[in-house]
């Protein structure tokens, strides 16, 4: 008998499964309900690695984080009941950023269920699949003979069509029996290419537009895509704009890059799109952040003629009635794209336009004592090309979104993970994931005091773990600033449950073993910044910036007065 068919407990070969599916880091908080698992990854050591992380949040984060590098399913282990439970906030995540993942949960022995036992939930109930749920499939495995089947199956379900979640659970007495089922092979996904009259009738309908954008994002991208992107915006003379953070799928320092459509979208921008005859959606979802509430394209028919391409058949036609739509993954749509032949003499003119508005709104109007702009050029200048740039959600990412420039992802792989579910914590979580999974890289994790402390214990799983070029930049207004702005625009002065009492971030760091200082001006963070670097150790830059610096574009003191004159 070989080793693929010997007989091993289910534990083992659930981890021999994932080996073969090339996996060699997987997350996770253990539990007594997959001790048989724990035991398998001790067995393979070698060929796999288990970080264990201080929280399932941020272990779900840390896997999604994965799914995003890799293009291939992060790998996260919770036990039941509360483990799954905390694991969620990463699942949900993983979905609406169409990330491929595999959530392993151990479940409650089989003769057991159906009792409410200890820690017991029905999981196809709590995370069910939907057009609106939490993962693409949930299986639960009963007979350890099937375990492979069941795994290649994950993966094939996690990475097929529109990429996305699956969960599988794992009674324990399942775990602990013997099997011989032999593991199987690799699994890469069947990539759907797109019709030849379809690709026909959007030549057509690019030689008929005057003022034609691209909105290029989601997932499912490769660096090869992304450089057939490049050439086709450029054959076209093409203007591109990138959806709400993915704004690595085109490089920004092209002359046909436009700027991001989301959050604190330039004006600028957001007239091109509404006045567009043409928008060719390639990858996105078209979902609320991207549309700007679905005002840019007006939902359900917009104004412009629309070009839907996704690989997801489900989000074809979900909300708006294109002119033309097409099902392909990225890869190969990219591709059939750069082959459409453009005529001679292309005006440039209408993108030349599209980019002059992008460098202007390139230059911030100065903020003292502590400028944000001028903190975010200052990284970028002094920090390698390839970083990976990681945030949650709040208010602070903006400065991100605006002012960093992000290389195309055909340079070094994906450098923005940040969440368009819009989930708190997940900046820290998805950074030490960078770093464990690409130490050569450096990764730096642009974080809100109320999104770090959401999941700032896994400063210490950064120790724990050994990595050494990070860099947590923590921007402190002692506000959930994103709400307190909401607030201040609907209920100018009437402040509730929006302050925040904060720690030394600096000196919380340092008991974590980390390096950690704070920083009150622009002058000082250079200096703090060349330090840090040289720690030879992960490091905290402690940012404090008063509460009224809303956005990169206006104060509270501007928001309350906007809503005085409604």
């Amino acid at each position: 008998m070989n080793d693929s068919t010997r007989s091993r407990l289910a534990g083992h070969a659930l981890v021999e499964a994932l080996v073969a599916q090339g996996v060699t880091t997987c997350f996770g908080v253990p539990g007594e309900s997959y001790l048989a698992v724990l035991d398998g990854l001790h067995e393979h050591r070698e060929q796999i690695r288990f970080v264990a992380c201080r929280h399932e949040g941020g272990a779900a984060f840390m896997a999604e984080a994965q799914g995003k590098l890799s293009g291939r399913p992060g790998v996260c282990f919770v036990t039941r009941g509360p483990g799954a439970s905390n694991a969620a906030i990463g699942l949900h995540t993983a979905f609406q950023d169409s990330t491929p993942m595999l959530l392993l949960i151990g479940q409650v022995a089989g003769d057991q269920r159906d009792r409410e036992a200890f820690q017991e939930v029905d999981y196809r109930q709590m995370f069910g699949p939907g057009t609106l749920g939490m993962a693409k499939w949930v299986g639960e495995v009963h007979d350890a003979d099937r375990l492979p089947e069941y795994v290649a199956r994950a993966f094939h379900t996690a990475m097929q069509g529109r990429p996305g979640p699956v969960v599988l659970v794992l009674p324990e007495d399942m775990l602990t029996r013997e099997t011989a089922a032999p593991v199987l092979p690799r699994v890469e996904p069947a990539l759907a290419w797109p019709a030849p009259g379809a690709l026909r009738d959007l030549r057509r309908l690019l030689l008929e537009a005057e003022r034609p954008i691209v909105i290029a994002g989601g997932s499912g991208w490769d660096a090869e895509a992304a450089a057939a992107l490049q050439r086709f915006a450029e054959n076209w003379r093409l203007p591109v704009a990138c959806g709400f953070r993915f704004q690595d799928t085109f490089d920004n320092a092209h002359p046909l890059y436009a700027g991001d459509v989301g959050i604190g979208i330039n004006a600028k921008l957001a007239a091109r799109v509404r006045d567009a005859d043409l928008v060719i959606a390639l990858g996105v979802r078209l979902g609320e952040m991207t549309t700007g509430g679905y005002t840019l394209l007006q939902a359900p028919r917009p104004a412009q003629k629309l070009v839907h391409v996704h690989a997801g058949p489900e989000e074809l036609g979900r909300v708006y009635a294109a002119d033309l739509m097409l099902q392909a993954s990225m890869r190969s749509a990219a591709k059939a794209l750069e082959a459409l032949a453009a005529p001679p003499g292309r005006d440039g003119a209408w993108a030349e336009a599209a980019r002059a508005d992008y460098e202007a709104n390139q230059v911030p109007t100065p903020v003292e004592p502590l400028d944000l702009a001028a903190v975010v050029q200052m990284l970028q200048r002094r920090l390698p090309e390839d970083t990976v740039w990681t945030n949650g959600a709040g208010n602070y990412s903006g400065w991100l979104h605006r002012f960093l420039r992000y290389p195309g992802l055909q340079h070094h792989g994906r450098t923005q993970l940040a969440p368009t579910s819009g989930a708190m914590g997940y900046g820290l979580p998805a950074a030490v994931a960078a770093a464990v999974l690409q130490p050569g890289r450096q990764a730096v994790a642009f974080l809100g005091d109320g999104e770090f402390l959401m999941t700032g214990q896994e400063l210490a799983t950064a120790r724990a773990a050994g990595v050494e070029r990070l860099l947590v930049v923590v921007v402190d207004n002692g506000s959930y600033g994103t709400i307190r702005m909401h607030q201040e625009r609907e209920y100018p002065g009437r402040i509730s449950g929006t302050e925040l009492c904060n720690p030394d971030f600096a000196a919380l760091a340092r008991a974590y073993g980390w390096a950690g200082e704070t920083v009150a001006k622009t002058a000082d963070f250079e200096a703090a910044l060349e330090r840090a670097l040289a720690a030879g150790k992960p490091a905290l830059l402690h940012l404090l910036l008063d509460v009224e610096v809303s956005t990169s574009r206006a104060t509270l003191a501007q928001i309350r007065a906007a809503a005085a004159r409604r």
